[in-house]
């Protein structure tokens, strides 16, 4: 069983790292995010959101919904971490 978990696990992260050989160099000013995105944010956050600062503008209004699910992930996980550290053992 252990190997097999281990094969799945190999498998997943060649995969994964297949997929990442098309992203844009780290940093390429000239990648679609930062060609199309970021003057968006950059240039109507604080007209169209009201919040001086830009990251807040972006987290809170832009991706309020995904930090606030991505949150409830990290929670849920900790969660899971605790209830299986705090488990009492049978006597």
């Amino acid at each position: 069983m252990k190997n097999l978990a281990l094969l799945a696990t190999l498998v997943t992260g060649a995969l994964l790292l297949y997929g990442t050989k098309d992203f844009p160099a780290w940093g390429d000013p000239q990648a679609p995010a930062s060609t199309y995105l970021s003057p968006v944010y950059i240039e109507k956050a604080v007209e169209q959101t009201h919040v001086p600062n830009i990251v807040t503008a972006v987290l809170g209004d832009y991706r309020g919904y995904d930090t606030m699910f991505e949150t409830v992930v990290i929670y849920c996980a900790g969660m899971a971490v605790l209830s299986v550290l705090w488990r009492k053992r049978e006597k």
